[in-house]
């Protein structure tokens, strides 16, 4: 995806398509880490540690129920 930047008073802004947002469980409420190598740029939600800990559970409790299932689709 090629996405162009925004004026936005003084400054310039890059949209994040709701998408996007959604697929990396970010609302407009949440922080992003910004890392910089001079040449590129890497976006990193910043998690609450409870949050996270919340989706890895709920994650393991679909992989331990489904997980069989999934491997099987994945073949």
């Amino acid at each position: 995806m090629i996405k162009r930047l925004t004026k936005h008073g003084n400054s310039y802004a890059l949209v994040i398509d709701k998408p996007i947002l959604e697929l990396i469980r970010a609302t407009p409420e949440t922080p992003f880490e910004i890392i910089s190598d001079g040449r590129s740029l890497v976006l990193t939600p910043v998690r609450d540690p409870k949050e996270e800990k919340k989706f890895e559970e709920a994650m393991a409790k679909v992989h331990e129920r489904f997980g069989n299932a999934m491997k099987k689709l994945a073949e």
